[in-house]
C-alpha cells in the first residue's frame, strides 16, 4: 500500500468511526464508505467496457467516448457513478443498466412492503431518506409499486380448488378518481374455506356499483377458474343475490346474514323501541331449534311492527338455513362477520387514502393488504376435523373426506 493509499485509508477509518458513533449513515454522498462503493462500481463499469470493446467492437474502430454521471439509489444510500460510453453507442452495461436508477431489489421490496402496510408515498419517501440517505420522488415510488400489477393479475386468474365448503361474499366501497371526479366503486370480495378448513380469499373484483348482475359475473369467474361446487354461501340481503349464486351453483345452500336483516329492520322501528326490539329478537335467532324460533318471532312485536316482521317471514327460509347445523357451523354462517372482519383489517391499511387514482391502484393496495393478512391463515379452523365429518354427512357425495 502506497503512502497516499495508507493516508486515505486512515482518513476513511477515522470518518467511519465518527459517523458510526453519531448514528449517521456510513454510505450516501457524505458517508465514509461512499468512495469505496463508488470506486467498485466505476471500476466494474470500466471492466465491462473493456470486455465489450475486446470481444465485439474493437476491430470495427469503436472506441471509448467519455463518461456520463448519474446518481444510483441503493439500500445503503445514493452513490454518484461514472458510466463509460462508446462511439457507436452499443455498450449495454450489466452491473448498472441504462436508465436504471435504483440498484437494490431489497430497497424495492422494502418500498412495496411499506406501501402494503398503508403508508403514503410521502411517508415512504421520508422514511427512505431517514433510513438510507436516499431521495426517491413520488413518480419513482409509484413506478416501483406498479411492478406488482402483473402479480395482481396473475393472482386474480389463478386456478382454484374444485370445492369450497363455506363461502362469504360481500363488497367494500371506495372513492376512485374518474374523469376528474370522485366516483364510488365497489370491491367484491369472496372469502372461502376449503375442504381442509383453510381460509382463502378467492377473488376480488371492482365495479361501479354493487348489484346481483355483477355478482353473477363474479360467481361465473369462480366457475371458470375451477370451482365446481360450494356447499354453503353466506351473503347479505341484496335483491337477486341468491338467484345469481344458484344460477351457477344450483345445489349451494344460501344463508342470508341475520345482522343485515336486523339493521334493515331497525330503519322502520321507532328509536324508543329499537333497544327492546333488538333484545327480543336475540332469542329468535339464537333459539335452539327452528320451531322455537318461529314461535318466538311474533310473540311481542307482531302487531306493532307487522310489516317489519313480514319481511322476516318472507326471507325466513334463507335467514334460518343455519338451524340445520350444529353450534360450530351456526356461529360461522349466520352472519357475514367473517368477511366483515377481513374488511376491517383491509380498511386499517386503506384508511390513509382519501381516493384512489384508478381501479388498479385500489386493487394493488388491497392485494398487498390481503397478502399480509393471509400470512396468519396457516392453520385450519378450530375443530375442523369434527366439522368436516359432519359436513360429509350433511352433504354426501359432495364433501368427500381424504382418508388416505
Amino acid at each position: 500500500m502506497t503512502r497516499e493509499e495508507q493516508l486515505a485509508y486512515e482518513l476513511m477509518k477515522q470518518k467511519a468511526l465518527e459517523q458510526l458513533r453519531s448514528g449517521k449513515s456510513l454510505y450516501g454522498k457524505d458517508g465514509a464508505f461512499a468512495p469505496l462503493l463508488k470506486s467498485f462500481l466505476d471500476s466494474a463499469l470500466e471492466a465491462e467496457m473493456e470486455t465489450h470493446l475486446d470481444e465485439n467492437e474493437r476491430f470495427s474502430g469503436n472506441r471509448k467516448n467519455g463518461k456520463t454521471s448519474k446518481d444510483i439509489k441503493t439500500s445503503v444510500g445514493t452513490i454518484s457513478i461514472q458510466t463509460p460510453r462508446d462511439r457507436n453507442s452499443t455498450f449495454e452495461p450489466e452491473i448498472v443498466r441504462k436508465r436504471e436508477t435504483i440498484l437494490a431489489e431489497s430497497l424495492e421490496s422494502k418500498i412495496i412492503g411499506m406501501y402494503g402496510l398503508g403508508m403514503s408515498l410521502r411517508d415512504i419517501s421520508r422514511h427512505i431518506k431517514d433510513m438510507y440517505d436516499t431521495d426517491i420522488n413520488h413518480t419513482t415510488l409509484s413506478a416501483i409499486t406498479d411492478k406488482i400489477i402483473p402479480e395482481v393479475k396473475e393472482w386474480q386468474s389463478r386456478p382454484l380448488e374444485e370445492l369450497y365448503t363455506i363461502v362469504w361474499l360481500d363488497a367494500m366501497h371506495y372513492k376512485v378518481k374518474e374523469d376528474h371526479r370522485m366516483v364510488s366503486h365497489a370491491v367484491y370480495n369472496i372469502l372461502g374455506i376449503n375442504r381442509h378448513g383453510h381460509k382463502e380469499l378467492l377473488g376480488m373484483y371492482v365495479s361501479q356499483s354493487e348489484g346481483a348482475n355483477f355478482w353473477l359475473s363474479v360467481i361465473t369467474d369462480l366457475q371458470n377458474r375451477g370451482v365446481k361446487d360450494i356447499l354453503i354461501a353466506c351473503i347479505d340481503n341484496l335483491n337477486g343475490f341468491p338467484q345469481a349464486i344458484n344460477a351457477v351453483y344450483p345445489q349451494t345452500e344460501i344463508q342470508t346474514c341475520i345482522v343485515h336483516q336486523i339493521r334493515n329492520s331497525l330503519k322502520y322501528v321507532a328509536s324508543k323501541d329499537q333497544k327492546a326490539f333488538m333484545k327480543d329478537l336475540r332469542p329468535v335467532y339464537q333459539a335452539e331449534t327452528l320451531e322455537l324460533a318461529e314461535l318466538r318471532l311474533d310473540e311481542k312485536w307482531g302487531k306493532k311492527y307487522e310489516k317489519v316482521l313480514e319481511s322476516w317471514r318472507r326471507n325466513w327460509s334463507k335467514l334460518t338455513a343455519y338451524f340445520r347445523y350444529d353450534a360450530a357451523i351456526r356461529k360461522l354462517i349466520y352472519t357475514t362477520n367473517t368477511i366483515e372482519g377481513f374488511h376491517r383489517q383491509v380498511r386499517k391499511v386503506t384508511k390513509t387514502k382519501g381516493a384512489f387514482t384508478s381501479d388498479m391502484a385500489l386493487l394493488k393496495l388491497i392485494y398487498l393488504a390481503q397478502k399480509n393478512i393471509s400470512q396468519k391463515w396457516t392453520m385450519p379452523l378450530s375443530n375442523w376435523a369434527t366439522t368436516a365429518q359432519k359436513l360429509a354427512i350433511w352433504f354426501p357425495d359432495r364433501m368427500i373426506l381424504d382418508l388416505n
